[in-house]
């Protein structure tokens, strides 16, 4: 007869390490993304007759 208690804390061990290993890559991405500098933003500026065009649009 299957040991159904032991493959059930079997598939949560395994399912909660995989959830873990997830958790850490997600942390691991978050701290690349905020220890990057913040990009040169710049104001540029639409010409009257772009403006137009684009209203039409």
């Amino acid at each position: 007869m299957p040991d159904y208690k032991e493959m059930y804390l079997k598939l949560f061990r395994a399912s909660e390490q995989a959830i873990n290993t997830l958790i850490q890559a997600q942390q691991e991405c978050e701290e690349l993304y905020i220890s990057q500098p913040e990009p040169d933003l710049k104001v540029v500026s639409i010409s009257t007759e772009n403006r137009k065009n684009m209203e039409e649009e």
